[in-house]
């Protein structure tokens, strides 16, 4: 919603919101942008009464701005709705949607473009490096978007992909998670099979095809012709150095590309394969795309090198489902060539995490790090400590785990802290500690 906020301002439109918490990079993008954010939902912000309140699907009915807008009867609508209305209508929309990986894939698309003098708008749900912002409102008839699959409103239960209407869309991958909404895997399937429905036949499908549930989807019916990648599929990326920051691109094992850059893991240079090749349908040689990836920055809380303090490197990365948080650590472990050890930090703070649905998977996701410590507040609803091997540490207390941290960490280590939330800006926290002590000991 912060992203619809800048779109809507750039589109000429005077824009206020509200939430609660708000937390970086976001809250800084906002500020930055002049787009007043109302900390609270208390109704007396919506006078004078808006032209029009965009209600995101974070909010339901009960909420005092929410019933506020029912019970006076303003005109409201949906990010998603009014995106497609107002933004994406007669655009080449470039949509990118999966479980994992959407915000980095759809930076290295807009990356691509940008870099081939197309001048993508977009809308990112992270902060792309190379923008400085998440959404961006521009004259080009290209569009790129994050395509997400959770739901789009308290009015609208669809998801909101469905709304943006892509001529190149990419489907990376798709695993169980929003177990919030979701009551079982077929339901998300059915909505990616709705996705698929709005697609041209003059478009394109870029789909993994190692992905089993994306072979699901594909057999409800797809009317675009397919690009396949990993898996059987036609396109391959062969990587030429152990942290994926070298590799070759394969047609049907012939190679067309080679790129060098600076991001990590298998699972990036596949994401960069997909937006290589929805780039080169809206026009871009592969040739061009690969150069544009040897300058692409990365994205803010993906893998991202926060600071280093007392020999030790601190890491923040958005990873929150067992799959991304395995990927996560063996790309930091390739990064890393073996030089001192990998310690793990888990907020398990989305909603299917808080539901314990993926319990079972989650100490093995754990696996590739040397410790494992866990932020669990008492709250939780289930018993994170017996779903991991006897050595992790699970903490209540976010001052204990500090000092816990601080305890164990010494020089050469690398800390990977992941939640999709501000975890209580224990990055920063952190750093300090370790910049206290090594103050001290070198006094």
């Amino acid at each position: 919603m912060g992203g619809v906020a800048l779109l809507a301002r750039a589109a000429g439109h005077q824009v206020t919101g509200s939430d609660a918490h708000t937390y970086p990079p976001m809250s800084d993008l906002l500020a930055r942008e002049g787009v007043t954010v109302h900390e609270g939902y208390d109704p007396a912000q919506l006078n004078p009464v808006p032209d029009l309140v965009l209600i995101g699907n974070a909010l339901s009915r009960g909420n005092p701005c929410v019933e506020a807008v029912l019970d006076r009867q303003m005109p409201y609508d949906s990010g998603p709705a009014w995106l497609s209305r107002e933004i994406l209508q007669s655009r080449w929309v470039l949509a990118v949607a999966g479980t994992h990986g959407k915000t980095t894939t759809t930076s290295i698309l807009t990356w691509i473009l940008q870099e081939a003098g197309l001048d993508p708008g977009f809308l990112i749900g992270g902060e792309a490096r190379n923008f400085g912002v998440s959404a961006r409102l521009t004259d080009s008839p290209f569009f790129v978007i994050e395509a997400d699959e959770y739901d789009t409103a308290f009015f609208d239960k669809r998801s909101k992909f469905v709304h943006y209407h892509p001529r190149s869309l990419i489907l990376n991958n798709l695993e169980y998670d929003h177990a919030d909404i979701f009551p079982d895997m077929e339901a998300i399937i059915t909505q990616f099979h709705h996705l698929l429905r709005t697609v041209p036949g003059a478009g394109a499908v870029i789909v993994n095809d190692g992905v089993p549930a994306l072979k699901r989807v594909l057999e409800r019916g797809c009317w675009t012709p397919l690009q396949r990648f990993a898996g059987t599929g036609e396109w391959q990326v062969r990587l030429d150095a152990v942290d994926g920051s070298r590799f070759t691109v394969l047609e049907q094992g012939v190679e067309r590309g080679h790129v060098g850059w600076e991001m990590a893991g298998s699972f990036n240079a596949e994401n960069a394969l997909a937006a290589l090749l929805a780039a080169r349908h809206a026009g871009v040689p592969l040739a061009v795309g690969c150069a544009a990836l040897r300058s692409f920055q990365g994205v803010r809380r993906r893998l991202e090198l926060r600071g280093r303090a007392g020999g030790v490197a601190v890491y923040d990365d958005f990873a929150h489902h067992p799959t991304a948080i395995a990927a996560t650590i063996t790309a930091l472990r390739g990064r890393m060539a073996g030089t001192g050890r990998l310690i793990a930090v888990l907020e398990p703070r989305s909603n299917t995490m808080k539901m314990g649905v993926h319990r079972q998977a989650l100490g093995p996701s754990l696996q590739g790090a040397d410790r494992v410590f866990v932020y669990a507040p008492a709250d939780l609803g289930w018993d994170v400590a017996a779903a991991l091997d006897s050595a992790a540490q699970v903490h209540v207390d976010m001052d204990v785990l500090l000092r816990a941290l601080d305890a164990e960490l010494r020089p050469g280590d690398h800390i990977l802290i992941m939640s999709n939330g501000a975890f209580g800006g224990i990055h920063g926290r952190l750093l300090e500690r370790l910049a206290r002590r090594d103050a001290s000991a070198g006094s």
